[in-house]
């Protein structure tokens, strides 16, 4: 194991690393920007150093300031967290270069697996089903037409990137050059690379995914997740089962992302990602999320497995100290994502927090990074904390989340807080019966529901 690591993020992941190192009797090193001088991820590890200004360009996003800070303090490792730099292939060579271990899939596997295309004839190569649409990059107006006139509705999305940005809704063919280009441009600006493709628009599908661990021994999976409740491709609630799924539909699923790991060479920890069609009872590979998941606590919950623990023995040479018939899954789980932001307008809520109350309680997990006084910026993504309840069956965790939201108190910034519990006593949500498009349709009659 290593003796020293590096958490190239902030705020509740980092914490959340740190916590497992700190466990397993490794030491920390937290980075931070000026707007996250003396924020609590860097009281928690063992040392921190500065990596730049407030804007992330300047600190999280910059390579050469992250890997200084790895080179001067000595670290062993890196480990990413999720979103900034954490499926970026050049970071990992830029990592290993310094003389550290990447904590994650190898840097050769990402530099294949960040092309969705790529990813799409791994999976058609090996039986596993995919959205009808292209297997290449698209460049040609033409050839969007032609996916139109075969199957309705489409969408452009970015070969490498991801979370709903630069991707566009076609449904007529005078609209396909313009969206094309807009597209292009955008997945340029974001990811550095402006290739999309397009694919079938699926009529309220719902997101399902499978955690998967893996060394050079061998894949296991950690079961699913129910990830449909989006808004603008942006997860609010997961959880643990999937209430959609027979035990047929599950195992076929499991076997599906085993294969996709196996077939890709993917190692460390990697989320395999599906769309499923309930009224076909068809489900289709989507995309392969290289790093952990923010969702990744649900899993931990319901099979006791600390994901973090095992992505750091894979890095480390150790393996996996768990196999797949030691994996059970137990009760449910469920997650709340809580933003600093206007339940009601979506709008980001920067300010310092005057008042805290973190709920407590047996089977209730609260990731987070906050402390009165905490400063929440403009600068980052205003997801400040996530919310896990387990219980024996679904309505149990349900009910717990519920309790917890209503004990849970943060003052001083406006939280998602009301929204989540509005969508978590909804009859739709109580029944299970939601699909992607849910959120974004309901959201006017659940924003009225809200409690002053």
């Amino acid at each position: 194991m290593f003796s020293k690591v590096l958490i190239a993020n902030r705020g509740e992941i980092a914490a959340r690393v740190i916590r497992t190192c700190r466990r397993l009797g490794v030491e920390t090193v937290a980075i931070y920007s000026d707007a996250d001088a003396g924020a609590p991820h860097t009281k928690l590890a063992d040392e921190s150093m500065r990596v730049g200004e407030s804007p992330p360009l300047k600190s999280y996003l910059s390579i050469a300031n992250i890997c200084e800070a790895v080179t001067r303090t000595g670290a062993e490792a890196v480990h990413p967290g999720y979103g900034f730099l954490s499926e970026f292939y050049q970071f990992a060579e830029a990592v290993e270069k310094a003389g550290a271990v990447w904590v994650g899939p190898s840097p050769r596997v990402m530099r294949k697996i960040e092309s969705k295309t790529y990813s799409r004839r791994v999976a058609r190569e090996n039986g596993i089903p995919t959205i009808p649409g292209t297997y290449e990059p698209v460049g040609d107006p033409a050839e969007l037409e032609k996916l139109l006139s075969e199957f309705g509705p489409i969408l452009i999305k970015p070969d490498a990137g991801g979370g709903g940005k630069g991707t566009r809704k076609v449904t007529e063919p005078r609209a396909a050059k313009e969206a094309l280009e807009g597209a292009s441009r955008e997945a340029k600006l974001y990811f550095g690379n402006g290739d999309v493709y397009a694919e079938k628009l699926l009529d309220a599908p719902r997101h399902v995914e499978v955690q998967i661990l893996a060394d050079e021994g061998g894949v296991i999976h950690l079961f699913e997740r129910e990830c449909s409740l989006q808004r603008r491709f942006q997860k609010v609630v997961e959880e643990s089962p999937s209430p959609a799924l027979t035990r047929e539909q599950r195992a076929d699923l499991l076997r599906a992302a085993k294969a996709m790991a196996t077939a890709t060479g993917y190692t460390n920890a990697g989320t395999f990602e599906f769309l499923y069609e309930e009224s076909k009872e068809q489900f289709y590979f989507l995309e392969i999320n290289k790093r952990l998941q923010v969702e990744h606590p649900v899993t931990e919950m319901t099979t006791g497995v600390d994901i973090v623990e095992q992505q750091l023995r894979v890095a480390s040479g150790e393996g996996l100290g768990i196999e797949q018939d030691g994996v059970e899954q137990r009760g449910n789980s469920i997650e709340a994502r809580v933003y600093a932001e206007d339940p009601r307008t979506f709008m980001p809520s920067p300010g310092k927090i005057t008042k805290l109350r973190i709920p407590t309680g047996e089977h209730i997990r609260v990731d987070h990074a906050l402390e009165v006084g905490t400063s929440v910026s403009f600068y980052y993504d205003p997801l400040i904390a996530k919310l896990i309840a387990w219980g024996s069956s679904r309505r149990e965790a349900i009910s717990r989340v519920l309790e917890s939201l209503s004990d849970f108190v943060i003052e001083g910034v406006k939280t998602s807080i009301p929204l989540q519990r509005v969508i978590l006593r909804s009859k739709d949500f109580l029944d299970g019966r939601f699909d992607t498009t849910y959120l974004d349709s309901k959201l006017t009659d659940l924003r009225a529901e809200i409690e002053d």
